[in-house]
């Protein structure tokens, strides 16, 4: 059982035995797993057409009405060179409050929420990817389960994402 360990500081939470946990989203991306933090997550929405933007990159789909806010659609897949994107019925937005922005990300499938204890977390190895390690938090392993753990709101502050106001 997870208690809170203090009702206005839900970024961690205790067990019984005073261990701090994480929650993050499981998402997949092509063969990887990854995860964010949950309570980045606003909502997780079906893929729906997008208004695309003139002069935008790639990774940038567009844009949706999200109840009045407009909101940018980032194509994870495209963003981090996994292939073609195809757009079927898993195929996912998540909607992301970041900083009181709203962003959504295009992923191929969410799967479930993983709560990970600080030992599950191991820092990721140094290697020349197309991915940044310093979006990465670490590897999270649970069984035989591992998950790519991403620091998303470092990632769409970055200044090459260009959609949430960076600290300089």
């Amino acid at each position: 059982m997870i208690q809170s360990s203090d009702s206005s500081n839900k970024t961690a939470q205790s067990d019984q035995d005073g261990l701090t946990t994480h929650e993050f989203l499981a998402f997949t991306l092509g063969n990887e797993e990854y995860g964010i933090d949950i309570l980045k997550v606003q909502e997780i929405r079906g893929y729906e057409t997008v208004t695309r933007i003139a002069n935008a990159p790639e990774f940038l789909k567009g844009v949706i009405n999200l109840r009045g806010i407009i909101v940018p659609i980032v194509d994870m897949r495209i963003k981090f060179n996994l292939g073609t994107p195809t757009y079927d019925q898993l195929t996912v937005v998540i909607i992301l409050n970041l900083g009181g922005r709203v962003v959504g990300m295009v992923v191929d499938s969410v799967s479930d929420v993983m709560t990970l204890l600080p030992e599950q977390v191991r820092p990721a190895p140094e290697m020349d990817t197309t991915f940044n390690n310093d979006f990465l938090i670490g590897l999270g392993t649970l069984e035989e389960r591992m998950l790519i753990l991403v620091d998303i709101e470092k990632l769409m502050s970055s200044p090459e994402m260009g959609l949430l106001e960076h600290a300089e």
